[in-house]
């Protein structure tokens, strides 16, 4: 039977309307069997002796209506092992319940709060859950951030007593995936690192910079100086074998739209108008860029 002890925390964010999960523990692969979401549905952790039938039951429970509460009942009720689960629930309005069994190992337990369910077993100690809870209400930004803050909160307090293993951020809103195909905004996992939730966090930082988009002011104009600097690189890497004039012409945008499209950053340039976003342009330059 499997048993990842562990800590999580379940939150809904009513302005994108996006469900997540963030998990740590010391156990291989917490993401494959603990978190669980689906947009306009709800999320589902569920751990310590984990029923994963409790992931996709429940979801399919609050996509009939039920409340998070309502959901855990129902999955609760005829469960023969229940006191050895673990469970935390938010719906799609941000509804949130949580529970843990009289089986759990100490020290377990949980909490809710507005639009979230903090939860954990075999921990340091209750302080666990009360950081992450307050870490989770005072971080403020997209919902995968205050979920990450809330998980390393967690850990910096003790987290699992056993130690550190593995880590996952589960995110869900509509259209939330690549293209807008699937609800899948963030979903990342660190299966067995001894550093799980920094290693989460450098994870979700990448996806930031190849997901995210600038404001119009903190575009880069490709010209001058900076485009030089970019001409340089793309030389060094063999992109580019023109004068280095500073120019955006079609030598150079050709070799931009080469060198763009070999390291995945297509979404963040405009190559009609000779733009970049500026972390991309920070990042190629410092990643690919002649060290003085």
């Amino acid at each position: 039977m499997i048993r990842p002890s562990t800590f999580s925390i379940v939150a809904y964010d009513h302005q994108e309307q996006a469900l997540g999960i963030a998990v740590a523990s010391k156990f291989l692969g917490v993401g494959s069997v603990v978190p669980w979401a689906q947009a306009g549905a709800g999320a589902v952790a569920t751990q310590s002796y984990a029923n994963t039938s409790y992931g996709p039951r429940g979801i399919d429970l609050m996509e009939r209506g039920l409340t998070a509460q309502e959901t855990l009942d129902v999955l609760l009720r005829n469960d023969s092992g229940r006191e050895l689960r673990q469970v935390g629930i938010v719906d799609h309005l941000g509804n949130a319940a949580t529970f843990t069994g009289s089986g759990c190992f100490e020290w377990a337990g949980g909490l809710t709060g507005n639009g979230f369910a903090v939860q954990g077993n075999i921990l340091a100690g209750e302080d666990v859950v009360h950081t992450m809870a307050d870490t989770f209400e005072k971080t403020t930004g997209p919902l995968p951030h205050r979920l990450l803050q809330a998980l390393l909160a967690g850990d910096h307090a003790g987290g699992d007593r056993r130690g550190r293993q593995s880590a996952a951020l589960l995110v869900v809103k509509p259209r939330g995936g690549y293209g807008g195909f699937n609800d899948r905004w963030v979903d990342y996992r660190v299966d067995d690192d001894p550093q799980p939730i920094e290693k989460l966090q450098a994870i979700l930082e990448l996806h930031d910079l190849y997901f995210s988009s600038s404001p119009p002011e903190d575009r880069i104009k490709l010209q001058g100086e900076q485009l030089k600097k970019l001409q340089k690189v793309m030389a060094l890497q063999g992109y580019y074998q023109g004068e280095i004039t500073g120019i955006y012409d079609k030598t150079t945008r050709s070799a931009l739209e080469a060198f763009t499209g070999s390291e995945n950053f297509e979404e963040r340039v405009d190559l009609n108008e000779g733009l970049i976003d500026r972390p991309v342009f920070d990042y190629l330059l410092k990643r690919f860029g002649k060290q003085e």
